[in-house]
């Protein structure tokens, strides 16, 4: 069995990076989402082990103090970390994985793992992005308007990337995101092929 290829994936708050991730879960056989840790609460609909490993701040910082994520950072007062043992227990396994990571978590993998490959979803425009957020009916908008400044500040780490995808219409980010996955996972087959 093959070993997977990892794959990060940010966007700002909105541009609909979840809903592709999880298209592209379901449209790409042997790609899976890493499931990170968080300390923040649990939302309706959510489930613990699937969406995220829900814990509270204390755990979470015994975790961190041990060297057992590979990245974290706090976002919008929440801890959020993805652990060592997930990604090799979804690799080893020959998964393609998903890293849903903000730009903060990005720059410390790559750092640690110069071989991930990192895809930025960018919305069609500022103003479409405002519309998407207050569209989704879960944030005041004292969040929303903190969440548009930290929009603009994630946005300029873009360059960061290796690629950028614009979510103008979801179909077509999909196939964006498909292609750039599968170009990447027939190129590791062919070295392991050729090993």
């Amino acid at each position: 069995m093959s070993h997977g290829q990892l794959f990060i994936i940010s966007a700002p708050s909105g541009a609909g990076k979840t809903t592709l991730a999880k298209r592209l879960i379901s449209e790409m056989d042997g790609t899976v989402l890493a499931v990170s840790h968080t300390t923040r609460p649990i939302r309706q609909g959510e489930a613990h082990g699937v969406d995220y490993f829900f814990i509270d701040r204390e755990k979470f910082e015994n975790m961190a103090a041990a060297g057992e994520f590979v990245e974290y950072a706090e976002v919008f007062g929440n801890l959020y970390g993805t652990s060592w043992s997930e990604l090799d227990k979804l690799l080893t396994a020959g998964k393609n994985v998903l890293l849903d990571i903000d730009w903060q978590g990005a720059r410390k993998v790559r750092r640690q793992m110069p071989e991930v490959q990192s895809i930025f979803i960018l919305p069609p425009s500022r103003k479409e992005l405002e519309r998407r957020l207050r569209e989704r009916a879960q944030d005041s908008d004292a969040v929303i308007l903190n969440r548009m400044r930290e929009a603009e500040d994630e946005m300029s780490h873009r360059g960061e990337y290796n690629y950028v995808v614009v979510n103008d219409n979801l179909d077509l980010a999909l196939t964006d995101l498909k292609s750039i996955l599968s170009g990447h996972i027939e190129n590791l087959r062919r070295a392991t092929i050729s090993i």
